[in-house]
């Protein structure tokens, strides 16, 4: 991997600490097989470019070749009208992997056409069958997303809290009629360690524009549950593991 930062020798040691977290949940829920094609889907956050960057290293050391593609779903505003992507085109030019970016007016349809009152759920809908569309034309065998356990845990509480229902997104979803998974190899990883790596990796993050950043329902959970952490150190994994000893939404310990 040729991620070029002040911190040389620091980013080689952190990107091992992502590869084993990830390695960690790739093994323990199946997600990567012999000659897979991974649609990595790089919306410019933080989060999705060090899964990229996790998943392009770990080809060097995976026991079967798999391939990585990185595509960007641009909603016609999050990052501006007129969004630089050539800074993770570079990226996944020295690491080896294709980027396609996708054009789409996600954001005019949400806010404009639509007038979503709470668009944030539309927003990741359209996103996300904006790219497993591309995957699928790509040739690819799976999506990854970069969820990480920040939200695992904001997620497995809002359901909770919001709905009554003790579950959450699934580590690995099978779309039958596609043919697609989608896969979350980032479920192990604490937001803190991402972005930690992201900035010692000086990675091409964009800024976010959207008007409701920070403004959501998952904000104030969040808040909520940093806030519990530091009272009681270890929240999050605790979370997790009720989660797998539950078994719901194909856990499992």
């Amino acid at each position: 991997m040729k991620v070029q930062s002040a911190n040389g020798g620091n980013v080689i040691k952190d990107i091992n600490k992502i590869m084993s977290r990830v390695r960690r949940a790739v093994e323990r829920y199946s997600m990567i097989g012999v000659a897979d094609r991974i649609c990595v889907g790089v919306s410019g956050g933080k989060d999705s470019l060090v899964l990229l960057c996790a998943l392009a290293e770990m080809r060097r050391f995976a026991d079967y070749d798999y391939d990585v593609i990185a595509v960007t779903v641009d909603n016609g505003l999050a990052y501006g009208d007129t969004a630089d992507y050539s800074r993770i085109t570079e990226l996944c030019s020295s690491m080896g992997v294709r980027h396609e970016i996708i054009k789409t007016d996600i954001h005019k349809i949400v806010f404009e056409l639509r007038e979503e009152k709470n668009p944030c759920s539309l927003s990741a809908s359209l996103r996300r069958g904006a790219l497993t569309s591309a995957a699928g034309e790509l040739g690819c065998t799976s999506v990854a997303l970069g969820h990480h356990l920040d939200d695992v845990a904001e997620t497995y509480l809002m359901n909770i809290l919001l709905t009554g229902r003790a579950g959450c997104f699934s580590p690995v979803t099978d779309y039958e009629m596609s043919g697609l998974a989608l896969i979350r190899p980032m479920i192990y990883l604490r937001e803190s360690e991402i972005s930690g790596f992201a900035s010692k990796a000086e990675l091409p993050v964009l800024k976010k524009t959207c008007p409701l950043d920070g403004e959501t329902e998952r904000a104030h959970f969040k808040e909520l549950l940093r806030e519990e952490d530091r009272r009681h150190r270890g929240v999050y994994t605790r979370i997790l593991g009720a989660l797998e000893r539950s078994g719901v939404d194909s856990w499992h310990e």
